[in-house]
Parts: structure tokens; sequence; C-alpha cells
């Protein structure tokens, strides 16, 4: 959640923070904040609202010179959303300045022991809490701002992502993490901090990523010191060289990255089997399961635990992973898992998907059965992020980044990766033909060809969309690997269109939702010729008859589901396993459109956020 911009050094602080802060848009926010100190005073510029309206603001509350400053995009947690809960927050002397990202679960108790000292507050969050908690702490103990930091932090229950000034000290910021992710790009005689590298990627190459329970006090002229906050340890900076480049974070012609990203998904796949999928050898090579196949092959059964669009991801793994390769799999939502007291084994394996690397509850899920002695795997997108580093093998999916806050790429790569887990399985336990596995290597090699084929539907979809904007519910209905592309499908419109939208196996619908269906009920019908093809043309025949508007999604060809269907919408054929990688597509199209055609903010949607960081 929210965005952390910093910067120390020569330039003139302002543009810089400002443009990191559009670039971190992506994570969702409410509110926005700058802070900057021009050589004599801190001057301080926020609102609810977006960057835009920040700059605004500011062109009017601040002077732009300085080199030296701070900058945030807030989602709100304590406090509604407003001017004053707005971050950077101020201590009660005005001389200490924070943003944060995470939550202070024991803010209120802090609180009351401040205001037993005489401190006061303006706002409702936890963060001018910790501003005042860390002067109060310079106060009492007469110590620098890094001692400060770390004694305070000490006190501290939650998570956090932390960056501190003191404008007594101005060639200085301090920074710490718990949590929640924090990135400090090393330049030529200036350091740039931010939630992530993308803000900085114009500047440096050169990156440290802060691991938890550590701060960084960062010296303008004099380097950076990394130590832990729990015995203030020193630790020796790991430098890592960005792969990012600044184009990939650009929309690069489209109106906008959710559409992008789409159209990026043959490449997207195709990087992410490249180096691995080797059919002429028929060979699948990741070394991360490689190294642990002993693991994999006396594996009791695979728990996946995931959030949204991950979990349906690893929906969809669940029947790859039993059918080709026979492992029993329990898919759990991550952030219910641990919250059940569930039964871990040490012959457990946990695979924890995550496009960011950063989920919150998915790093809890992975910390528990670590706990209990379990062998944990992790997917992911982000080079360096949390979650690569806390699970003891992994593979990332190599869709580079995806900045539109609902997620497209993610879904079909993820789905990719554990597609070539689940063939490498299989081959290794002898539960595929030969023959069979040559096809899935060969059909898996195609797939971007053919998801291709399926974006030229996209004026045809646009159509349809026009036709049911303005429906107020839909029904999304699938069969086999195909029921979770229908839950996803119905979670895209939901998160950008903001349409009531359910999705449901086929079968289930006589069991509750056929209720529903009337002459103004648009029901969405995953109807592919693999898998169960005739059931599924029953469903639409109990559809019509209740007068329901049907809109099949098809293999191409398809005859019988055209006559019953008001519109179809074709994907070229494929083998059933690999099928969702084809039939989302349409799904991530319509949505789009239907979104685009009402007006709303299609890469930003309300209340979301891209890196949720917080429980």
């Amino acid at each position: 959640m929210c965005g952390i911009v910093g910067y120390i050094g020569h330039r003139e602080a302002y543009p810089i923070i400002v443009e990191g802060l559009k670039r971190l848009e992506y994570r969702g926010y409410d509110s926005a904040g700058i802070a900057l100190f021009d050589g004599t005073d801190l001057k301080v510029s926020k609102t609810k609202g977006k960057v835009a309206d920040l700059e605004n603001l500011s062109e009017k509350e601040i002077t732009k010179h300085g080199n030296v400053g701070i900058g945030h995009t807030r989602w709100a947690t304590h406090g509604v959303p407003n001017n004053i809960n707005s971050h950077p927050h101020l201590s009660n002397s005005g001389n200490l300045v924070i943003i944060h990202n995470g939550i202070i679960e024991n803010y209120d108790a802090l609180k009351q022991e401040l205001i037993s000292r005489g401190y006061t507050f303006k706002s409702d969050t936890d963060t001018e809490v910790l501003v005042n908690l860390i002067e109060d702490v310079q106060k009492q103990e007469g110590v620098k701002l890094g001692k400060a930091v770390q004694i305070a932090l000490n006190q501290v229950i939650g998570a956090y992502a932390i960056t501190v000034f003191d404008k007594n000290k101005p060639e200085e910021i301090v920074v710490a993490r718990l949590g929640s992710p924090l990135a400090i790009g090393i330049g030529e005689d200036e350091f740039f901090i931010a939630s992530d590298a993308s803000p900085f990627i114009e500047y440096t190459k050169d990156a440290i990523y802060l691991e938890d329970e550590e701060m960084a006090i960062i010296r303008f002229h004099k380097g950076i010191k990394i130590r832990k906050i729990k015995d203030d340890s020193l630790v020796a900076p790991y430098i890592q060289k960005l792969q990012l480049n600044l184009e990939e974070i650009e929309k690069g012609g489209y109106d906008h990255f959710m559409l992008k990203e789409i159209y990026e998904q043959p490449k997207a796949i195709t990087d992410t089997y490249r180096g691995r999928l080797l059919r002429d050898q028929a060979i699948i090579k990741m070394s991360g399961v490689e190294d642990n196949m002993k693991k994999f092959l006396n594996a009791n059964r695979i728990i996946i635990v995931a959030c949204g669009t991950s979990w349906h991801a690893g929906l969809v793994a669940e029947y790859i992973f039993e059918d080709l390769a026979r492992i029993p799999v329990e898919v759990e939502y991550a952030s219910e898992f641990r919250y059940r007291n569930p039964v871990i084994r040490e012959d457990d394996v946990l695979i924890a998907i995550s496009q960011s690397g950063e989920t919150a509850d998915t790093l809890a899920a992975i910390k528990l059965a670590k706990s209990k002695g379990a062998f944990v795997f992790g997917i992911c997108n982000v080079v360096g992020s949390s979650i690569a580093r806390e699970t003891h093998a992994g593979a990332y999916t190599h869709a580079g980044p995806e900045i539109g806050v609902a997620s497209t790429k993610a879904f079909t790569t993820q789905i990719t990766v554990l597609t070539l887990m689940a063939l490498r399985l299989a081959r290794a336990k002898g539960t595929i033909t030969s023959s069979d596995y040559h096809r899935h290597l060969l059909e898996l090699e195609m797939i971007p060809d053919k998801v291709k084929k399926a974006l030229k539907s996209d004026n045809h979809i646009k159509i349809i969309a026009d036709i049911y904007k303005d429906a107020t519910n839909c029904l999304y209905l699938g069969r086999g690997y195909n029921f979770p592309v229908a839950l996803e499908g119905a979670l895209k419109l939901k998160e950008i269109s903001y349409i009531h939208a359910e999705g449901y196996p086929a079968a289930e619908m006589k069991h509750g939702p056929i209720a529903l269906i009337d002459e103004n009920m648009p029901v969405i019908v995953i109807a592919t010729k693999k898998g169960h093809y005739e059931k599924v043309v029953s469903n639409i025949q109990e559809i019509k008859s209740r007068k329901g508007k049907i809109i099949g999604i098809v293999t191409q060809g398809d005859e019988q589901v055209r006559e019953l269907a008001d519109h179809v919408i074709e994907v070229p054929e494929t083998l059933e396993s690999l099928s969702p990688l084809l039939t989302t597509i349409p799904l991530q199209l319509l949505s789009y459109h239907i979104a685009v055609m009402l007006g709303k903010n299609v890469d930003q949607p309300r209340n979301l956020a891209k890196s949720v960081t917080v429980e």
C-alpha cells in the first residue's frame, strides 16, 4: 500500500519526488503530500486526492527549492482520507517530519502515554504518534535521530516502512522497514528512497533493498550505514543492479497501463517459459524445482496460498497438479490460512503466489509454514521482493512491471510457471505419457501466438461491452479448468467497473444463482470444446429458457453455442489444461472496455492498492 519517495543530494528534490509519486500511483492511494527542506525550514504541502491535486496545491503553498525532500501517497488505514490525515506528519516541535507505510498496532497506548507527557495530536493517524514518539525519545534520551528512531521502533508493534528527517540535521535521512518494502537508490553523491525502484530508475541502476528489521542512516557526502533495529549490529550493504528499464513503466502509446499489459501477454508468457521450456530436447528446466525435486516428489500434499487474482491462478494449478502429477493440492486464501490453526507437516510443500512479492498475508503464511518445517516455494514477479527472499526456493514469472492495479499478465504468467512445474513433476513421477508430455510442450509453446489471435477479437468485444455497460449485475460460469477463470473474470469486472459480478461453477447455477436470471442479467459462459462441453451447453439452455442474456466464450468454429447465445467470442483451440491462458483474454478486454465506457479510472480503481502490504 501507499508510496514513499525521498531524495537527498545535489539536485532539486521537488521534481524528482513528484514524478516519483506519479510512478507509484499504481500502488493505490487516496491522498498525497510532500515535505521539502529549503535550507532554513521545512515546507509541507498535502491534500486528499491525486498527485495532480498536490501539484496544484504546492504551486500556491510552498517553495519548490531544496535538495532534500520526502513525498507520500497514502491509502487510509487510521483516519479517513482528508488533508489532515495525509502524510507527511510533523512532530509537535516541527523539527521532525515522517512518512510511513504500514500499521502501528499499539499506537493508541503510545498515544495516551505521549498525551500524558504533554503532546498534542492534529490527525487520527498512527503515523503522527510515531513521529512524536521519536521526538520524545530524542528529548528523553538525548540521542541523535538515528538512535531515536531505533529506540522508538523497538517500542512499536506492527509493520512499517518509514522515512524520517530532522531539519536540525539537514544532511541526513533515516529510513527503516518491517513488513513493507523500501529501496535505496545510490547515485553519484546523491541518494533516492522509494517503495520500489521505479521512481529513480532513470538516475541510477544501483539499489539496496532493506530487509525486515533493518534501518539505514543516509548521510549526504558520507554514504549509508545499515543497522539491525533489534540489536544495533552493523549490516554490510548489498547493492543490486536493477534490471528495470524506464520504457517498461511507461504506457507506450496505450490509453491505459491495463490495456498495455493485456496486449503484453504473448511476450510475457514467452519470457516466462524462455530458457525453461526446451521442447526440442523435451526438457523443462527450472532450477528451483530441480534442486528440490525430492521435496516435491515426496510431498504428502501441496498447499497453495495466495490472495485475489493469484488465488485464482492457484485454483487453476490445483487442477493441473492433480490431473498431471497426481499430487493432492489444497488452495487457501493466505488471509485465512494462518488464522484457522492449519495442519502443516514437514512433508508438505507450500507454494506461495504473489505478483508483487510483498503481500502481507502471503508472507505471514510463508512464515507459519516455515515454522512448522514445511518446504516453501515462492512464485512472484518482482526480483528481490520479500517473498523471493523469505522462501526456500522459487521461480520468477518474468512478466515485466505490472502497473495496472487489476492484474492481467500476472495471472497468465503465474499459470504458465505452475504448468511448467506440474509437467516437470509429472514427467519425474511417470504420471504422464511421453506423447501427452510432448503434446503439452508443443501446445504451451504455441500459446503466445494463440493469445495474439484471441486479442484480435478486441473490436468485437468492444461492441458487446457497449451493450452491457449499464448492467448492474453479471454472472460468470465455467467448469473444470475454467471455473477459476469465471471467478477471475468476475473479479476483473468488479475491480475496475464497480459492477457487481459473481463467478460460479456452471453446474452450481441451479443451486441458487439461477433465481437471479431474467432478461436484464448478462451471463458470461466459458464453453470451450474441451472439457465438459455438453454439460455447459445444457446450462446455457437453462439460462436461455429464463431469458438471460448469454455471452459465450467458445472455441473457434463453434456452432452449437452460437445458435443459443446472444453473443459469442471465439478463442483458438488448445488443450483443456491450457485453455485458461486463452479464455481469460476476452474477459479482461470486456471488463476493460466496460470500465472505460463508464468513465472509471481503469489503472487506479477506487479503494484498491496494487501491493497489499497490510492485513
